[in-house]
């Protein structure tokens, strides 16, 4: 693509030097500049790239795009923005002809319920129109059978126009992805047009990176303000969970655009849910829409859920879809991968792995498994190292105040001492009724071992993830696989 053009889907930059030649790729990172690179240099929070321009140009960057003045000394062409993230993101749509235009796009974001919310309008878009892409935490998918595992919940910006591009080309009708509020902070999804933009709740989380809740706050009301600006999807709908507290900030700042669309359990809102029944294996909920009352069936569990449903429902009613097939469809759902995964094989107690790694994640899962009527819970939680620090008496409080049992062990330490995480941890425990094991399998094991009929086993955390990461290595560890293992091992041993 010549540089003009890209140029040119960059309205408010200041050019100097040649304004054309091939562009072959686009960076932000110096080491991948190869002539006819155009590079990006990004302000982040650790470093700037405008300090790597030089190596940029030494490799053979076509153009440099920029927030600084060109120098004085520099004669190659020179792209001077206000914000070089956003340009990143507005050029990626316009070098990959801007795949989104031609796909129905569903976002989510919110602290919990992301993922989930995201794969259930994947079931429902593509149980209705065939193939449907997804970009999200645990894997993007290209709609064609193709997953690739994920970098990051949110990609960066040239990145999710090339999966978008990919998706499109596989004849795919529509993509749901999560929308994390880093790439909202870091502008990664500015090239992207949305037809739905999902917000599920807002609790503490990622504090170690906007340093407050009102920060954080306003990372995700970015969603909803880019929405209001888009140039070609101006029927775009803002779906809000209008019993969040944070959601009904939201839904006020929003509503005289015409483009919000309410969920919850609250009198008043457009899809109301009620009447929600839980079983061991699945939920079901009464959702009242304009007059409308339907049944919705679910194979999965948990209040929480039930909400995750509802926006799912919400949001592709909102583009177009058929809503009385859609609760048809989603009865046939497939599990989500860590989002309160049953475990086998099965004994006389339950084990349950679920991603939860917020105070507000945890409190929902318990208190989802202890409607179930257990005759034990035994939980076993941790913290992620390097993040957020003030959470970790948080978990142990929620963990302890909902459980029998709770073993504090290690989730991905990444640089710190696990011991001291699990101290952190131990401050927010007002009982003597746990156990303190930083090595995860171990912890595993134990929950196994001390399990009697009637129990409910929880393993919180990580979910998905198959690896654990440590300050010098990264280890595989998939918490299905090792709960599996210990439950054979057990089954198999003599009693």
């Amino acid at each position: 693509m010549n540089l003009s053009t890209i140029l040119k889907s960059l309205p408010q930059a200041r050019s100097a030097g040649p304004v054309e030649g091939d562009v072959v790729s686009l960076t932000a990172d110096s080491r991948k500049v190869a002539p006819g690179s155009l590079f990006f240099a990004l302000r982040g929070s650790k470093t700037d790239g405008h300090q790597f321009i030089d190596q940029a140009i030494t490799q053979g960057a076509l153009a440099i795009v920029a927030e600084s003045d060109v120098p004085v000394d520099y004669n190659g062409s020179w792209i001077q923005v206000k914000d070089s993230a956003k340009a990143l993101a507005v050029a990626a749509s316009e070098f990959y002809h801007h795949p989104a235009n031609d796909l129905k796009v569903a976002g989510v974001t919110g602290t919990n319920g992301k993922t989930t919310t995201a794969l259930i309008i994947q079931h429902l878009m593509a149980s209705s129109k065939g193939r449907c892409g997804f970009l999200g935490t645990i894997r993007y998918d290209l709609g064609d059978g193709e997953t690739i595992p994920a970098s990051h919940t949110t990609p960066d910006g040239v990145e999710i126009q090339r999966l978008l591009d990919l998706i499109r080309n596989n004849g795919c009708a529509g993509v749901a992805m999560e929308v994390s509020s880093h790439a909202l902070e870091q502008q990664r999804v500015a090239g992207v047009e949305f037809d739905a933009a999902v917000f599920t709740n807002l609790t503490q989380d990622h504090l170690d990176y906007h340093g407050t809740m009102d920060a954080y706050r306003a990372a995700k009301g970015r969603f909803f303000e880019q929405l209001t600006q888009q140039a070609h999807k101006r029927k775009s709908k803002m779906i809000i969970n209008l019993d969040d507290f944070s959601g009904k900030k939201y839904a006020e700042q929003y509503r005289s655009t015409g483009q919000v669309v309410t969920y919850g359990m609250s009198y008043g809102v457009d899809f109301r849910i009620a009447d929600i029944t839980t079983t061991i294996t699945t939920s079901s909920f009464t959702l009242e829409v304009k007059g409308r009352t339907m049944i919705v069936r679910l194979p999965i569990i948990g209040r929480f859920n039930v909400f995750n449903s509802a926006a799912a429902l919400a949001a592709v009613n909102a583009m177009g879809f058929n809503l009385r097939e859609a609760t048809n469809h989603i009865a046939k759902m497939p599990q989500v991968p860590g989002r309160l995964q049953s475990v086998g094989p099965q004994r006389n107690f339950r084990v349950f792995v679920d991603y939860a790694h917020t105070p507000d994640a945890l409190e929902n899962v318990l208190k989802t498994l202890r409607g179930l009527n257990p005759r034990r819970i035994i939980t076993l939680c941790g913290c992620g190292g390097d993040r957020d620090v003030t959470k970790r008496p948080l978990m142990a409080h929620m963990a302890e105040t909902y459980s029998d049992r709770v073993i504090l062990t290690s989730d991905n330490p990444r640089s710190e001492d696990p011991a001291k995480i699990l101290d952190d941890m131990a401050v927010g425990m007002r009982g003597q009724s746990y156990a303190k094991i930083p090595d995860r399998e171990e912890a595993i094991k134990l929950a196994i071992e001390m399990a009697r009929d009637g129990d409910i086993i929880l393993l919180a955390g990580k979910g998905h993830e198959a690896y654990q990461i440590f300050a010098d290595r990264t280890i595989p560890f998939d918490d299905v696989r090792v709960a599996s293992f210990y439950l054979r091992a057990r089954r198999e041993a003599p009693e």
